[in-house]
């Protein structure tokens, strides 16, 4: 591969071979972050059209006869992660073989029960993905800042803990470590039912009146953003993770019992507080999440008024660059025909105020802060 793919300034860790098995949109991801540092990146798909569409948009090259790995990533469905993680095994038995699976206990079940050395396999996760599939959709920078769960046992060699451990950061995600048995109800919480709820919310939608939905606005879309998802691949996640999943939704299954109890008779003595209780726990776990969406504290915003001119984002963002305010967050709000948008903005807690002061001393208008 020509040194013109390298990043300037970057020194990779990965400096072995690697095949990547699954040419979708994680396994794209991966080829391309790879391909980047100079990586000698090969592609094996069961579809010929997603692994020529992969190749053709510099994923890596198509995997031959000859080839030997050093490292392999699985990036399959997971109804089939176990099967290919055994034939590639098997196939490369130096290579050390990892899947991202966003299920872990399943698998590994599976692998052990057909009694396969397991020595060079290191299960692991990266907490990213996208609304869209598929090689065309694929990024390089998918997983920067993101979590990549590496599972791990009394058994794995050094040095193949450290390969994952390095294609994480390669990719520069944050590798975590846990057992199988932490990451998939950690994912049940944060990934898996989230998505049901969001799927679940939109699906009343269907059968709404079209006035109805012409008053969403960003709250809605924000809650629902997920739904858009591959039925096809969550009915395979739910179903491998079911267990933790289904203990998730009982509870809050309860708690939804509990809230809807309370406002059929909402002048009932502790109906009120049951509601007010609720959307308080709700303050306290987003306040816990990591991040510039959870902890708030963190980053303080504000709104801009925008009218839906050409060129009027490219103007709020020079102005506040003229004015040394970075930009930690941005979220766009614009209903169809609206004559203006809103765009809310995190910035430091010290940069807040001038930032305010600033646009508006240039004709901007503030519609509100955080503060």
């Amino acid at each position: 591969m020509s040194d013109e793919t390298l990043v300037p300034g970057r020194r990779a860790r990965v400096t072995v071979p690697v095949r990547i098995v699954g040419a979708g949109l994680l396994g794209s991801s991966i080829g391309h972050a790879l391909r980047q540092n100079g990586v000698d990146v090969s592609l094996a798909d069961t579809s010929p059209a997603q692994l020529r569409l992969a190749v053709d948009y510099g994923a890596g090259r198509a995997a031959a006869e000859g080839d030997d790995p050093a490292l392999v990533v699985v990036c399959t469905p997971p109804d089939v992660v176990a099967d290919m993680v055994e034939a590639e095994l098997k196939r490369f038995p130096n290579a050390v073989v990892t899947d991202v699976a966003s299920v872990k206990l399943e698998p590994l079940r599976a692998l052990r029960g057909r009694g396969i050395d397991l020595t060079n396999y290191v299960g692991s996760h990266p907490m990213a993905g996208r609304e869209r599939g598929g090689a065309i959709s694929a990024r390089a920078d998918l997983f920067a800042g993101r979590p990549w769960v590496i599972c791990r046992d009394g058994e794995t060699p050094t040095q193949a803990l450290a390969l994952v451990e390095d294609l994480a950061l390669d990719l520069e995600a944050v590798p975590m470590e846990m057992t199988p048995e932490e990451h998939d109800r950690s994912v049940a919480l944060v990934s898996h039912v989230p998505q049901v709820v969001a799927s679940l919310l939109a699906a009343r939608f269907v059968d709404a009146p079209e006035h109805a939905l012409a008053l969403a606005g960003q709250g809605v879309r924000d809650t629902t953003r997920i739904a858009h998802s591959a039925p096809e691949l969550w009915v395979q996640i739910l179903a491998a993770n079911a267990e933790p999943v289904t203990q998730q939704l009982d509870l809050l299954a309860a708690d939804l019992s509990l809230v809807a109890d309370a406002l059929r008779d909402p002048d009932r003595q502790g109906s009120r507080r049951t509601a007010a209780d609720a959307i308080r726990a709700g303050n306290v776990g987003v306040e816990r999440l990591p991040g510039k969406h959870g902890q708030r504290r963190r980053f303080e915003t504000f709104v801009v008024m925008v009218d839906d001119v050409s060129g009027q984002l490219g103007r709020l963002f020079g102005d506040l660059g003229e004015l040394n305010v970075n930009v930690e967050d941005l979220r766009l709000e614009h209903s169809p025909g609206a004559p203006l948008g809103l765009a809310e903005i995190s910035v430091d807690p010290a940069t807040l105020q001038p930032a305010v002061d600033g646009l508006t001393s240039r004709g901007w208008r503030i519609a509100g802060t955080s503060d």
